[in-house]
């Protein structure tokens, strides 16, 4: 019997004993250790980190991928003299010391060797070029995180520079319609050339003669400084020779150009002078970049964008490279016997691996991850050339849809019904959903990998009209069997009528079947003779040639949908078969196929709601059996079914929920005993409603039994599961889905399939403003499906060539219906005069038409009865969006134009259009040989092109379709490993074991990166899991690092405009703001919004909460009337969603109330909060805590605005008695505005600001109303405690000082949600929800709130007093550290320090240190690994001069009087790098020493306080002062202003660096020792003193006494 799901923690404690035992086998002192490898060449020795656990070959990679040594690739590693294999541990190495060292051996070279080399050699110096790849697009895998940072950090430089104060949301138009020109423009990068180029030489490959002679390859290079050189590649190396263009001689130059190295990057730095410094320049460029986007994805194929800037589709970005076509001879071979894999073998020999321990589990889990993703990418390809018919088929002489292919040892096929399998079923289009279903069918038993069954690797590809099945060779599938044996061991041959039943395959078909909750079940061939299997009879099992058992075509694992098949299915006539026109029409409006089946995660939902009810009925029997009576439904065995969750699922954690009732105490006492579940079982036929014919009345019951539950199954998707979706969806309980995409997932999840939409759609007429958005989606999503099913039709028939034309015209009947009525496909005439001018359905197609069609389509595939209204409704850029990633469409980036009234802009904008080279062929310029028009004088061109008649512009042109990618679906699994890890974290954080958790989470990063590679769509997702974890945890920092890698492996393996991708956006925006990086933040949420626009379209439902975080940040910011604007935005959007009576309303008008009173409105903050408050009393009632606040708040606020009003009243009326009003009196007027307002702002409430000098007519000063407005009196005892969420989710509230958030996480870990900011806005928020900071009026003792935490705001006098008092003390004490500091913060301001931040945003390197914000600490800098470095290193370097001195990297203060907190940043580190500033010069802790440091600062950074300080000279001794004015101060001075800016140095990644490879680089050169000079002199003195001490001894001995 089925065990109920009531342990979903057992893999919790298998993972704790799997991190215990893995850290028993890494206790030890040798497990990580320093390993020196010694090299034949410069630098001549390398250390590297290295565990015992690690192989040789891992060290090789190391080797290889370091700056010092990449210029090794064939090589060995020795150890005492002896050769090291590669797939040996270090643990296995014999006599390996503590501290070992190992010897890099140069190897000769083979022709493999030496291909490898030059390509590796083309990556590493930028010139590999841009590939142009079958599967990837223009612009794959890109990321543009760096781009918004960098215009964040523009933007803030110009308002900088002019003197203005501003922020990103300052221009943004919410209303506005999205725009792909918006975005940041995809990044093409341009980096420093190195050589002109590297390709293989026309000599190559070597004659016969000189093979025997070593010789493997020529090559010809171009220096930079413009020299071609012949370069031989030979088993020893690469030497210069003497061949040219026209002379062949391919032996060594002789000197003095005769050179030669191992290394081919050797080899080109010796003959380009040029070369060093142009690799160094495109290291720099590549470093500014973060380095999670310029890896290269190795598990995962990178995703192309839909939209590609026009800069990328220029022919001058086309560049002449020979080595590119050669790139696949250099990684293949000439025969590519190489890159041919046994696909099959590789898959099943995977799954035989063994996984008893953690690293057994680990290696197979990367290998099968790997695996996947190289055989992915390797059906693709096959798949992209069969489509442009570039691979014959095995069986040419069959019908085109029958026809079979094998190329690169993988079976390819048409996704069509070739030979008649599924004729019954609804032909083609069956066959077409099956082999979707299949995909999903192998990844299921890929995920459960039950032991004894294999399955052959499944990959699907949707390209140019044609889905193509891609599947690795089964052996022996394609073996003639005996004429009395079966071709299938397993389940149905050649149709149900003949069925086989192999016992062999029981046990491994039952497993499968438990685990999938599939009802073993007799079938009947078409004898009548019984068969009892597992599984479906469509499920096929196997028996290969290499004894291993196969399980085939699992496109049905579960039931079908048999309400949905009765409703819309019409059965398929024979041929033969007379029917009435009415019965073909029926027939024509009836759903395309049968292949209707559950999901599999309704089935496993429905699984668990029944086991919940059983044990519900188990325990009520209990009671009942002791006579405990009870009155809850749920004791009696009942389940409401009202409080299931979407899925059907249970609130909360139904597992979590299965245990506490199966342990249930009685009477108040432990249960001692457990429910007995071997009663329980429910699982679903999954050939029910397939045409079985039971034979006995027996089991005629049992099918009849099956067959009842698999229609409640149906009855229950529809009657429950889908409703309650779209009560959640309403009263936003789970996130709104943003697009296409996100809506898929989220029905999936709840184990609804899209044929569903029209009937989400119907239930969501007349439901409200979020119902109504969903509805749009849904039609949206409907229109965009079946768009996709009628251009591959179209698409399917045509040669290559007319593919853009053909897409092209279809968007413009369907997008561009409004700009031109009456569009014309455009077909160019020189394609008809080579091919001549067949009939293609596309050239037939008009917007009439294509309406038609398209209704006809979502009515057949949806159920749904669209009309031609709804349909042009339809948003038109995010269909388009939508319609292009389901093609696989890469269109030009630029505004297409939709509608007629902007015809006039696009007039004149002519290339928008396709309108340009229209005008220039009639005028007679054009210099482009393409012609609109079929037909005319093809001998006198220029005859036709002026009778040729303007074409009408058009929305698209065959232009803008700039390439089109395939749409793969694969079946790779998932890490069950990193799941288990990441789960078992989650559980011990919810034990309140924060310790044991954050190791476990931290394992399973591990793991993720591990198995997966750091560039992988899952480790993104657990990126922003993780981020979300670490925020609740407190720790901001490490939540923004995760949110921002999120971000980028984001927008580089699911696309820079996907919805996770907004998703990350959004997170890392809300923890920049909470890390102080506010400015950030805006800039990430603008990109994020205008994202939302491209994607969904303006106002999003779910995007009331971004709105009100850009409102809570701005105010945080201080721009009080740009927040109000947005509160108001936000209550606009509240009133729309939920109405102006909702506890939503109530919330945003109490926040508006808040953001009135800054913005100095307190009538109109009066007014919202009343309100908020009757709202709150019809909603909440009197006594709840809300209520009771927003009372308190209305009635202060209406008696500080009757205040206001007559203090108003009283002013006007002074100044209408006093008409020559003194200046004395107009000073009095503008004393003290009340909320920070100047007197320019003139209303109301700058005359009652000063009331308080005048004379008070409230009972309450402005300090107390400010007090209360900033949460103080009765308010304020409620701020100190942490108001937690209620149970009833009418009334949650709680105290989020900080931007509010909205999380759902699935119970996989996974983020659902597309509007990601700790809690959700229309649900949660209460009126405590966001307290205020008033910016009062400035003075001495009523100074403006702190910018950063220590912030101390000052006056202009305040500062200038500060300056010449610090200054003051510390010369006549240089040594109070604290007066210099404070010296340098009063000087620095208002331009210095600005400039030094711009001094850092002006440079990469500078930009980053802004944005990580790295502290110099003994905390966060390891005194004692720096004193294990090389001595000569920066960070030993720096250590021992801390050593020397004395000194503390922890004594520097903290900054205090710096205004704004990023430049507090700058001047901290500038304040904390001092040590780093003495240990690079070498100069002592004294004054003289401090007097030169501070005179070399002055000349680099140009601080006044560094200038101030010089004046300490005055304090030193004669002598000293000459030594300054001789040697330091001219020193100071002179590498001061020669050296590079030393601010932008990112200390803590140079810390290996040598110390004077820095000082070279930076120029800068060291001065003399001063206190080996100091030592000279007090020696020579002590000596001069000596011997001054012995010539008086002597005098007095000869003197007579």
């Amino acid at each position: 019997m089925d065990d109920p799901p009531t342990d979903n923690h057992k893999s919790t404690d298998e993972v704790d004993k799997a991190v215990e035992t893995r850290e028993n086998e890494q206790e030890g002192p040798e497990n990580i250790f320093q390993l020196t490898i010694r090299l034949p060449h410069e630098p001549d020795s390398v250390q590297i980190t290295v565990s015992t656990n690690e192989q040789m070959q891992d060290i090789r990679q190391i080797l290889v991928e370091l700056p010092g040594t990449a210029q090794y690739s064939c090589f060995h590693l020795e150890h005492n003299g002896e050769r090291l294999n590669d797939f040996l541990e270090l643990s296995e190495i014999k006599n390996l010391s503590s501290d070992p060292t190992f010897t890099l051996v140069e190897d000769p070279y083979t022709e493999k060797d030496a291909r490898l080399h030059i390509v590796k050699v083309r990556e590493l110096i930028g010139i590999e070029g841009d590939r142009t790849d079958l599967v990837q697009g223009l612009c794959a895998g890109v990321s543009i995180l760096d781009l918004v940072a960098s215009q964040d950090a523009t933007e803030r430089k110009a308002f900088s520079q002019g003197g203005q104060s501003g922020h990103a949301m300052s221009d943004f138009d919410l209303d506005a319609p999205g725009s792909i020109c918006n975005l940041p423009s995809l990044p093409r990068r341009s980096p420093p050339k190195t050589v002109k180029s590297l390709a293989l030489s026309p000599w190559n490959p070597p004659p016969y003669n000189l093979r025997s002679k070593g010789h493997l390859l020529y090559l010809q290079v171009t220096t930079n400084e413009g020299e071609q050189h012949q370069i031989t590649g030979h088993i020893g190396g690469f030497f210069v020779s003497k061949s040219s263009n026209s002379k062949f001689d391919p032996f060594p130059r002789p000197s003095p150009k005769g050179f030669s190295a191992h290394s081919l990057l050797v080899l080109i730095d010796k003959i380009s002078p040029s070369f060093t410094a142009s690799v160094e320049s495109l290291h720099e460029s590549r470093n500014s970049l973060d380095a999670l986007s310029t890896y290269q994805l190795t598990n995962a194929i990178p995703v192309s964008p839909w939209f590609v800037s026009n800069i990328q589709t220029a022919l001058s970005c086309h560049q002449s490279d020979l080595g590119r076509s050669q790139e696949s001879y250099l990684m293949s071979g000439g025969e590519e016997a190489e890159t041919l894999r046994d696909w099959n073998e590789e898959f099943q020999t995977m799954r035989e691996l063994p996984t008893e321990t953690v690293q057994e589990r680990v290696f197979r889990e990367r290998l099968t991850s790997k695996l996947f993703a190289d055989y992915t990418d390797a059906s693709a390809r096959g798949a992209v050339l069969i489509a442009r018919g570039e691979v014959s088929p095995l069986n040419p002489t069959e019908d085109e849809n029958a026809q079979i292919f094998v190329y690169n040892n993988i079976f390819f096929s048409y996704g069509a019904d070739g030979v008649g399998t599924f004729a019954s079923e609804g032909g083609d289009e069956a066959a077409r959903a099956a082999t979707g279903r299949d995909v999903a069918g192998v990844r299921a038993i890929s995920q459960l990998d039950v032991k004894g069954i294999f399955s052959p690797g499944t990959v699907v590809v949707d390209y140019l009209g044609r889905r193509i099945v891609c599947q690795s060779i089964v052996p022996g599938i394609f073996k003639q069997r005996a004429p009395d044996e079966h071709q299938i061991d397993y389940g149905a041959v050649d149709g149900p009528g003949v069925v086989a039943a192999d016992d062999d395959f029981n046990a491994p078909f039952k497993a499968i079947s438990e685990a999938l909750k599939i009802k073993p079940h007799d079938v009947w061939d078409k004898e009548g003779k019984k068969h009892h299997l597992q599984g479906s009879v469509e499920t096929k099992g196997l028996k290969g040639t290499d004894g291993r058992k196969y399980i085939l075509d699992l496109y049905r694992l579960t039931p079908l949908d048999i309400c949905w098949v009765d409703e819309y299915w019409k059965e398929v006539l024979p041929e033969n078969d007379s029917t009435g026109s009415s019965d073909l029409s029926s027939r024509k409006e009836a759903y395309p196929h049968r292949m209707t089946v559950l999901r599999m995660e309704l089935v496993q939902d429905l699984h668990r709601i029944k086991a919940f009810e059983f044990i519900a009925s188990q325990q009520g029997k209990i009671r009942q059996d002791k006579s405990l009576t009870t009155s809850s439904p749920q004791a009696n065995g009942e389940v409401d079914t009202k409080q299931l969750s979407g899925s059907g699922k249970l609130d909360g954690d139904e597992d979590n929920q299965l245990k506490e009732r199966n342990a249930t105490p009685v009477e108040g006492k432990p249960s001692e005993e457990s429910l007995d579940m071997k009663g329980f079982s429910y699982s679903l036929n999954g050939d029910a409603f397939t045409g079985q014919s039971p034979k006995s009345k027996e089991d005629l019951a049992t099918w009849a039994k099956d067959e009842h539950d698999v229609r409640e199954a149906c009855e229950f998707l529809r009657n429950t599961v889908i409703p309650r979706l779209i009560y959640d969806l309403k009263e936003a309980e789970v996130g709104f889905p943003m697009d296409g995409m996100s809506l898929s997932r989220l029905l999936h999840k709840r184990g609804i399939n899209l044929r569903y939409l029209g009937r989400i759609a119907t239930l969501c007429a007349d439901g409200g403003a979020r119902l109504n958005a969903l509805r749009g989606l849904c039609i949206q999503e409907m229109v965009a499906r079946s768009f996709k099913h009628l251009s591959f039709g179209h698409l399917r028939p045509l040669p290559s060539y007319l593919v853009p034309s053909c897409v092209s015209h279809m968007l413009n009947c369907l997008l561009g219906l409004g700009f031109n009525s009456d569009p014309k496909p455009e077909v160019e005439d020189h394609f008809s005069a080579v091919f001549g001018s067949p009939n293609y359905t596309f050239e037939q197609l008009n917007p009439k038409r294509m309406q038609s069609d398209i209704l006809q389509e979502v009515r057949r595939r949806f159920a749904f009865h669209l009309d031609v209204e709804s349909l042009l409704s339809v948003r038109k850029g995010p269909l388009l969006r939508e319609i292009s990633l389901k093609i696989g469409l890469q269109l030009e980036t630029k505004d297409y134009t939709f509608s007629s009234h902007t015809k006039s802009q696009t007039d004149l904008n002519a290339p928008t259009n396709g309108i340009l080279s229209a005008i220039q062929q009639v005028n007679g310029h054009s210099t482009n040989s393409k012609k609109k028009k079929k037909g005319g004088d093809r001998d006198s061109p220029a005859s036709s092109v002026a009778s040729m008649p303007l074409r009408a512009p058009t929305t698209f042109t065959p232009d803008d379709i700039v390439n089109i990618c395939p749409v793969i679906k694969d079946a790779t699994p998932k890490s069950s490993l990193a799941e288990e890890a990441f789960e078992a974290g989650k559980f011990s954080l919810s034990q309140q074991q924060k310790d044991l958790g954050s190791e476990l989470l931290l394992e399973s990063l591990t793991l993720h990166e591990q198995i997966y590679g750091i560039l992988h769509p899952e480790v993104a997702r657990f990126y922003v899991n993780l981020s979300m974890i670490y925020y609740q945890l407190d720790d901001k920092a490490a939540a923004a690092e995760f949110a921002r890698k999120a971000v980028i492996v984001s927008e580089r393996t699911l696309g820079i405009d996907s919805a996770e991708t907004v998703l990350s956006y959004l997170n890392l925006g809300l923890y920049e703001h909470s890390n102080g990086n506010t400015s950030q933040a805006l800039a990430y949420f603008r990109h994020a919004l205008d994202m939302v626009k491209v994607i969904y379209g303006p106002k999003h439902p779910d995007s009331m909460t971004t709105t009100n975080n850009v409102a809570v940040m701005l105010q945080h910011m201080k721009f009080y009337h740009d927040s109000r604007v947005w509160f108001e935005i936000s209550l606009k959007m509240s009133e729309e969603m939920f109405g102006k009576d909702s506890e939503n309303t109530a919330t945003l008008l109490f926040q508006l109330a808040q953001a009135l009173v800054l913005d100095g409105d307190s009538k109109g903050s009066v007014t919202c909060i009343r309100d908020a408050y009757n709202i709150f009393v019809a909603k909440l009632g009197p006594d709840d805590r809300n209520t009771k606040e927003a009372e308190s708040w209305l009635e202060k606020l209406t008696q500080n605005a009757v205040s206001v009003a007559k203090h108003a009243k009283d002013l006007q009326t002074r100044k209408l008695r006093r008409v020559q009003l003194t200046s004395r009196v107009a000073l009095g007027a503008r004393a003290q505005p009340l909320i920070g307002q100047t007197l320019t702002d003139i209303n109301p409430i700058v005359a009652s600001a000063a009331s308080s000098a005048i004379g008070g007519l409230d009972s309450r000063n402005i300090e107390e109303l400010m007090r209360f407005i900033e949460g103080g009196e009765a308010s304020k005892r409620q701020l100190s405690k942490k108001k937690p969420g209620h149970s009833n989710p009418k009334r949650r509230g709680g105290s989020t000082t900080n931007v509010e958030t909205q999380h759902e996480v699935t119970e996989h870990g996974q983020n659902t949600d597309f509007f990601e900011l700790s809690m959700h806005l229309p649900r949660h928020w209460g009126p405590a929800a966001h307290r205020l900071s008033l910016d009062r009026t400035f003075s001495v003792l009523n100074r403006p709130a702190s910018a950063y935490p220590g912030h101390v705001p000052l006056n202009g006098f305040e500062r200038v007093a500060l300056a010449a008092g610090s200054a003051v003390g510390a010369l006549i004490n240089p040594r109070r550290a604290d007066l210099i500091a404070a010296l340098g913060e009063a000087t620095a301001q208002p331009y210095f320090i600005t400039r030094l931040r711009d001094t850092l945003l002006s440079n990469p390197t500078g930009r980053r240190i802004l944005r990580d914000r790295p502290r110099i600490t003994s905390s966060t800098l390891s005194l004692p690994a720096l004193r294990k470095l090389p001595p000569t290193s920066l960070g030993a370097t720096y250590a021992a001069w801390l050593d020397r001195e004395g000194v503390s990297p922890d004594t520097r203060d903290s900054v205090r009087y710096i205004d704004n907190e990023e430049e507090a940043y700058v001047m901290q580190r500038y304040r904390e790098s001092h040590d780093f500033y003495h240990a690079l010069t070498g100069l002592p802790v004294m004054v003289e020493g401090e007097v030169a440091l501070k005179a070399w600062e002055w000349a680099n950074f140009g601080l006044p306080m560094a200038a101030l300080s010089v004046f300490a000279v005055v304090r030193l001794k004669p002598a000293e002062r000459v030594r300054f004015w001789t040697t330091y101060g001219p020193w100071a001075i002179r590498n001061g202003w020669r050296a590079q800016s030393v601010i932008n140095v990112y200390w803590e990644e140079e810390l290996e660096t040598d110390v004077n490879v820095l000082r070279e680089r930076l120029g800068l050169e060291q001065p003399p020792d001063l206190r080996s000079i100091r030592k000279q002199i007090l020696d020579e003195r002590r000596k001069a003193k000596e011997t001054a001490g012995s010539a008086k001894s002597s005098k007095l001995m000869k003197t007579p006494i």
